[in-house]
């Protein structure tokens, strides 16, 4: 890409694997000017979505999972996330691994779903990922969300799964699902 400065035109970026000498210069009539051009995204050249959207309104992934000390909660923030590939998937099990990792015991787990978005053909991947998060990180886990689709795809694919769904309309009900459990562990011991 050039763009056009007071002293002429400058390459100011290039994409992957080009080589500025061999690829540019031998067909051009001119030399441009050449400072530091920037490598482009290399999500312009691949054939899937690039995320721009992710992007501009998505979290990073570690900012939207908080842990309540206190209470032994995980909090897990996806309103507004939009799951389009299951390589989406796969970096919010990494983000949910590397919290519980830091935490250092098992935790419980509560889920905002409130606009999220995933890919119809995601569900069973998403509840593969629960399920791996629930055999090795989560003593119980809970979400919720407003739309009624959505906690009915959860449910379908989760109990696929033989995992209890344990999805709500409000926040509200996931927390108190999950104080309601945490007393009857408390009275079993």
């Amino acid at each position: 890409m050039f763009e056009l400065k007071e002293k002429g035109l400058e390459l100011i970026e290039v994409a992957p694997g080009i080589d500025i000498d061999k690829h540019i210069l031998p067909f051009m009539d001119f030399k441009p000017i050449i400072v530091e051009p920037q490598l482009m995204d290399k999500r312009i050249f691949i054939d899937e979505p690039m995320g721009l959207l992710n992007d501009l309104i998505n979290l990073n992934m570690s900012d939207r999972v908080t842990y309540d000390a206190e209470r032994n909660i995980l909090f897990v923030n996806l309103e507004g996330w939009n799951a389009r590939t299951k390589k989406d998937i796969d970096e919010l099990r990494k983000t949910l691994v590397e919290a519980s990792d830091k935490v250092g015991k098992r935790v419980n787990s509560v889920v905002n779903h409130y606009g999220w978005k995933i890919n119809e053909a995601l569900y069973d991947d998403y509840a593969e990922m629960i399920e791996y998060m629930s055999k090795h990180y989560y003593i119980t886990t809970t979400r919720y969300a407003t739309s009624a689709f959505a906690r009915l795809k959860m449910k379908e694919a989760l109990s696929k799964r033989g995992l209890q769904p344990h999805v709500f309309e409000r926040r509200e009900a996931a927390e108190t699902f999950l104080q309601v459990v945490a007393d009857e562990g408390a009275s079993n011991r």
